[in-house]
């Protein structure tokens, strides 16, 4: 076996394979040669080749998001690992373990004129868990560096950056290292021991403990603990669609439920305890909702960190969700409340008006996500690009065995098709990319890409143009709104299809949706896109008009 001759690379690529740091996104370049040879030589390791950096940060970041491991991306000097930055904040918001590895000019090269070389040292400052500046020899400090951010990335789950400046020349190979690495095992380790009694006496009193659960990862609450939540009268259970968190008792179309509450409905649902866990939440009208009418105490619980989202955060149990409610809920009573059944009375009664209301909707993006949820396939995996695809998602069921996920860190538009992409590979699950068509454009050479899995399919719902921004306060019908807020254009999937290999389906009414669905969903040794057009000056009527129907 070869290795590059630079005794610097030879102790990344060494660290990393002991760590079982193994799968690695490589972005071309010359500045990081010296890793792309000893990565791309090295059986221990499986690399991928991406061209576009955002696509390729997204596309490594989706992997790790399932592997529930350390992806590492690797570029060359200069602007490459700007383009890493938009992957890097959704890693570091969602709690993904990601690590960059940018090749640099040496420290003398760097504010003179040399090619290809910005100030790359903790470029990533403000979203970033650890930043190794290495030095260009190869040395223990170095190692230690690089100990100490795979572990970071491991224990605290963000990423990292490890930057390592390299001089010329850079392809040159030889048959044996040069380098013995020091290798360290550095613990960060979390063992929840508080006493809990104080809290479990709080709850015991409390009358209205309303549970609040945002991105989560599936199959990671025990059954037993969600029947015990669902089963206890003074507590209600609200979930987003990405929680991944499924009993009949539990609220799962939170807007469905609040968004008609009066001044009155609020106060009476007002809870005197929240209990939070997961990652961010999509819902504005909880959080509008729990800030103004704030409970007592408000507890979250996370390994790692707990966001003052409603101004009245009071606990930080650091902790597993998992873990914590094994302990927590066993060492309850259930309390005599009317305020689950009152939740529950208001979920049957806004059901029978979802269903209503669904029985004359025309054709929309609000009737395509009726049509479509129900038949997404068992135990197949749901990836949501953001703005109005999660929204709309939000308001209807989805069948317990589908998994969902969306980059809602920094709950941007860029790369989710590339964040799918990795998903979909590192899961091997029937993954389906629900996306708008904004989205889905920005991220097109997400589709330029040679590990798309076979059963990959891409539900484009193209309204020409940002939609969300006709839901938004303020919308109004001029030249500057259609060009510049809503972005209005004619485009489509079609000539994106056929260039990187998929096939493509249209629907632009209901009959031609629901005849797509069964070729669309077999399996044809062909990933897919069903681009399905609906009418933009519509949506947002239809939209609005639904809320007012659920009172």
């Amino acid at each position: 076996m070869m290795y590059p001759k630079i005794p610097l690379a030879q102790s990344i690529i060494e660290i990393c394979r002991v760590k079982g740091v193994t799968d690695i996104v490589i972005s071309p370049g010359s500045r990081n040669a010296p890793l792309t040879i000893g990565f791309a030589n090295n059986p221990a390791f499986k690399c991928y080749s991406i061209a576009d950096e955002r696509c390729a940060a997204f596309f490594a970041t989706g992997m790790a998001q399932q592997l529930k491991k350390p992806v590492a991306v690797v570029c060359t000097s200069g602007s490459a690992l700007l383009n890493y930055y938009p992957a890097v904040a959704e890693a570091f918001y969602s709690q993904i373990p990601l690590i960059v590895i940018s090749a640099d000019r040496p420290h003398d090269k760097i504010d003179i004129g040399d090619g290809q070389t910005i100030r790359q040292e903790n470029v990533y400052a403000n979203h970033i868990i650890y930043s190794a500046n290495l030095l260009e020899e190869a040395s223990h400090e170095n190692d230690n560096k690089i100990n100490v951010a795979i572990e970071k990335a491991i224990s605290e789950k963000g990423p990292v950056h490890i930057n390592a400046p390299f001089e010329e020349p850079l392809y040159d190979l030889v048959e044996e290292l040069s380098v013995t690495p020091n290798i360290q095992d550095i613990a960060f380790e979390n063992h929840f021991a508080e006493d809990l009694s104080p809290y479990v006496e709080k709850w015991n009193i409390a009358k209205k403990k309303l549970v609040l659960v945002g991105v989560n990862d599936p199959n990671s609450i025990d059954a037993a603990i969600i029947e015990r939540l669902a089963e206890d009268p003074s507590v209600v259970v609200m979930t987003e669609t990405t929680s991944n968190l499924h009993h009949k008792n539990f609220l799962n179309s939170i807007d469905v439920i609040i968004t008609p509450f009066t001044e009155e409905d609020f106060k009476a649902f007002s809870p005197e305890i929240l209990l939070t866990f997961g990652g961010m939440v999509v819902s504005k009208r909880i959080k509008a909702f729990l800030r103004t009418y704030k409970p007592h105490e408000h507890w979250h619980i996370d390994t790692l960190r707990a966001y003052d989202t409603f101004d009245a955060l009071t606990k930080h149990f650091i902790a597993e969700p998992n873990a914590f409610l094994n302990r927590f809920l066993p060492a309850t009573n259930n309390v005599e409340s009317s305020y689950n059944k009152r939740a529950l009375e208001v979920k049957a009664y806004r059901k029978l008006k979802h269903e209503e209301y669904l029985t004359d909707v025309p054709f929309s993006d609000f009737k395509v996500f009726e049509k479509l949820l129900p038949v997404l396939p068992d135990n197949s995996q749901l990836q949501i690009s953001n703005s109005s695809a999660i929204r709309y998602a939000q308001l209807f069921d989805i069948k317990s065995t589908v998994e969902v996920f969306c980059n809602r860190g920094t709950s941007g538009i860029d790369g989710s098709t590339s964040t799918a992409i990795g998903a979909a590979l590192a899961s091997g699950k029937e993954t389906i990319m629900l996306t708008g068509d904004i989205s889905f454009f920005y991220d097109s050479n997400a589709l330029w890409n040679s590990y798309i899995p076979k059963d990959f399919k891409i539900i484009l719902i193209n309204n020409g143009g940002g939609g969300i921004f006709r839901i938004l306060p303020g919308h109004q019908e001029n030249q500057v709104f259609n060009t510049y807020f809503e972005t209005e254009h004619n485009q489509t999937a079609e000539h994106l299809a056929k260039m990187f290999g998929f096939e493509y389906h249209t629907a632009t009414n209901e009959p031609e949706l629901e005849s797509q669905f069964q070729s669309f969903f077999s399996n044809s040794g062909q990933p897919k896109i069903l681009e399905i057009f609906t009418p933009v000056k519509l949506n947002d009527k239809i939209l609005k008009e639904y809320f007012k129907a659920l009172a």
